[in-house]
This record gives structure tokens, sequence and C-alpha cells, in this order.
């Protein structure tokens, strides 16, 4: 019998938010307000189904660690990280998919 994975709730830390309103902004200035909300709505969507698919998403490369806890959202150009706890789904990031490996490492440290 198939065991299902427990839903856990998801918080979105202010760091995350913030890049989410900047490439926002970025993408209305750049490409006009309907690919700007298509865009957003794309990022919403995956993270409504976040709390019950987590496991679907594969380890983030970049920060590995045995418990396999930190993984990424792979978008069209961004990468969504989280990181996996006993509690929830903690949504720490969403940069560039082109940024420096230091960069993606310094997402270790941001806290909720």
């Amino acid at each position: 019998m198939e065991e299902r994975v427990p839903c856990k709730s998801v918080q979105l830390s202010s760091k995350f938010k913030e890049n989410r309103t900047q490439i926002y902004d970025y993408t209305f200035n750049t490409f006009g307000f309907l690919q700007a909300e298509r865009y957003l709505n794309h990022i919403l969507k995956c993270l409504d189904t976040l709390s019950e698919y987590y496991l679907f998403y594969p380890e983030c490369r970049h920060l590995q660690t045995k418990s396999r806890m930190y993984r990424n959202i792979i978008l069209d150009a961004h990468l969504i990280i989280f990181r996996i706890t006993d509690e929830r789904i903690e949504v720490l990031d969403i940069i560039h998919s082109a940024s420096s490996i230091g960069k993606i490492r310094e997402i270790r440290r941001v806290s909720l």
C-alpha cells in the first residue's frame, strides 16, 4: 500500500517576497503587463502545489545535504529554492537561474 507524503504548511521568506516583486517589476517594464501577470501566476501556481508535492522537486545541486532538505523549482529563467523542515516548507528565495554558485550557497543563511 502506498504511503502518502504528509502535507506541510508553506512559509515565504521576506527575501523571496522582495525578489518576486522585483521580478514582476522587471518583467512588466521589459515585456509588459500581460507577460508580467502570466509569469507571476506561474510562480504562484508552483507555490500553491508545494505543500503537497514538495518531494517531486529535485534537490538543489549546489546545496546538497544528507537529508536532501534544500530543493528547487525550475521556472523559465529562475529557481525557487526551498527548505524542507519537520514542521513546514520554507521558501527561501527566487533567483535567476544563471546566478553564481556563491550566491546560491548564501541562501542557506536566509531565515524566516
